[in-house]
């Protein structure tokens, strides 16, 4: 396939990450889940996954924000990104995952490359971690002459508890590469050097993500990744990835995927043990290391917008 042919470009990435945490109850929280085949699979979701890549690419260090009008029934102002004639996509990069702005006129911008939920290949077993605070408790109580067995409201002891997880989790990434840096609300346009900057600083984002959660940092850098340039706007690779026992199945739909005419598909695994068949991945796949795909796919992205 030509890249002047391409419309999008679509990964599908392996990568070892912690769960957000969605419902608390008191001083318990819980990882996010979702339900299917009759378990249930710990997942970080697509929100937080996609505020970590803009902040980490960057995309993020220009942002600005502004409060919307009061809310007419809870009277409560809420923070928006900042766009107007001379702030807008083509011109600032914080806007490049879309937006909508009530400040003013209304303007909506759908975003210009989407994530799926990254959801874990084994089912949820619940690791319940036990913490409390009290070096600070004890610190205040010796100050204030008190003791924390006796005293406990008194000294701020918070005991409190929080689900675990940190596993092989499967997530898709497609960018839509005739959107990127288009804003149809202000009939303006980025240069194809800036398109391309924005779209190569997302993959390097994705290939040394680092997630920070609760005190606990995850390198979430790809184990397995596979995609490319393609012709077709869609997680082309979502349904054909999967891992079981620490293996990527290797069946004929991934092969037959990756050697489709419609994109410019590779595959690229991190050598380092942790999917148990790397050797098969290399000999079915012809994968090469990952950070020679990323290279290459920041290559063929100066090439797409050149």
């Amino acid at each position: 396939m030509e890249t002047k042919s391409a419309k999008a470009l679509t990964l599908t990435i392996v990568a070892n990450m912690s769960s957000n945490y969605g419902e608390r109850l008191g001083n318990a929280s819980s990882v996010q889940k979702v339900y299917k085949n009759q378990k249930q699979y710990a997942t970080r979701s697509r929100e937080s996954l996609k505020n970590a890549i803009c902040i980490q690419s960057g995309l993020y260090d220009d942002l600005k924000t502004v409060l919307s009008k009061e809310d007419s029934r809870n009277k409560k102002a809420v923070a928006q990104k900042k766009v107007d004639e001379e702030l807008n996509t083509a011109n600032c990069r914080a806007l490049e995952g879309g937006y909508m702005s009530t400040s003013g006129m209304t303007y909506v911008r759908k975003s210009s490359f989407y994530l799926t939920d990254a959801v874990a290949v084994d089912s949820f077993v619940n690791d319940l971690r036990f913490h409390n605070n009290l070096h600070l408790a004890n610190t205040h109580a010796m100050v204030n002459n008190l003791s924390v067995q006796n005293d406990p409201d008194k000294t701020g002891l918070m005991p409190y508890q929080y689900e675990y997880d940190k596993s092989l989790k499967i997530y898709s990434i497609t960018i839509d590469l005739e959107r990127v840096g288009i804003d149809e609300n202000f009939k303006t346009e980025a240069d194809n050097k800036e398109k391309a900057e924005r779209v190569n600083s997302i993959l390097t984002a994705i290939e040394t993500l680092s997630l920070v959660v609760k005190g606990n940092m995850d390198n979430a850098e790809p184990l397995f990744v596979i995609g490319g340039l393609s012709s077709r706007k869609t997680h082309f690779f979502e349904n054909v990835v999967k891992i079981k026992n620490n293996s990527l199945i290797l069946e004929d739909g991934i092969e037959n995927k990756l050697k489709s005419n419609i994109g410019n598909f590779k595959a690229g695994v991190l050598k380092c043990g942790q999917l148990n068949n790397e050797t098969a991945i290399v000999e079915r796949l012809n994968a090469i290391e990952t950070d020679v795909f990323f290279n290459d796919l920041r290559t063929e992205i100066n090439e797409y917008y050149n």
